[in-house]
């Protein structure tokens, strides 16, 4: 890609340009065609998320990580994976809606199985109760992943196992952020999993909408299943 065309306004252009998307054929055909750029491009917005996740992850998780299966729902081309590869991890299973984001990931050979999966549409493609760690990274927002999801996240890891999650602290994604972390309470109220911590950050990424300039916040939630 050159880098004429890998500025930020170009990718801010891309990234607004998928707000027009509101059908989930629409929503994967996008990020299907933004496949073989997409690593490039969020580099360009500083995306932290996926180091941010791993870190996260990597502190709590006290058995080898080596043994730990992964579970990377919305896996996209492979970030996380990346990054918790860096920790010492190395079992990865991946679900994510798009092919072509899915053929990007298989060339990075993190990932051990690779499944294509509509979330929030149909049922996560796994052994409930199997992973180690189960994580999500950038689809918990509005317009793409609902709440729901997060329940079939904790159903896919084992007892003792953690869920790792973030979401994004823009202006435009404040209500769907509310109704996450009061998902993830009633949650906890349910005695399905324990909060180990929560982190928030302030510079998560540059912003990109018209509302918002530098950079937007972000949170990591890192659960427990009991």
């Amino acid at each position: 890609m050159s880098a004429v065309t890998n500025t930020f306004e170009n990718v801010k252009a891309i990234i607004l340009s998928a707000h027009k998307n509101t059908t989930s054929k629409e929503k994967v055909n996008f990020y299907s065609s933004w496949a073989e750029n997409y690593d490039q491009d969020v580099a360009v917005l500083d995306y932290r998320a996926p180091s941010l996740a791993a870190d996260c992850i990597s502190a709590h998780v006290s058995c080898e990580h080596e043994a730990a299966v992964v579970l990377d729902v919305a896996c996209g081309t492979g970030l996380v994976a990346r990054q918790m590869k860096k920790h010492g991890f190395e079992h990865f299973v991946g679900i994510d809606g798009s092919e072509a984001m899915l053929e990007v990931a298989k060339q990075s050979e993190l990932y051990q199985d690779l499944k294509q999966c509509m979330l929030g549409e149909e049922p996560l493609p796994v052994h409930w109760g199997f992973y180690e760690v189960v994580v999500i990274v950038g689809a918990l927002s509005d317009g793409q992943v609902p709440v729901g999801v997060v329940r079939d996240l904790c159903r896919a890891t084992k007892p003792g196992g953690y869920i790792c999650m973030t979401t994004r602290g823009n202006l435009d994604n404040l209500e769907y952020k509310s109704s996450l972390e009061c998902e993830l309470r009633q949650m906890e109220a349910e005695g399905l999993w324990t909060c180990a911590q929560v982190t928030e950050v302030k510079e998560w990424e540059r912003a990109v909408s018209e509302q918002e300039d530098g950079y937007i916040s972000g949170v990591v939630y890192l659960y427990k299943k009991l």
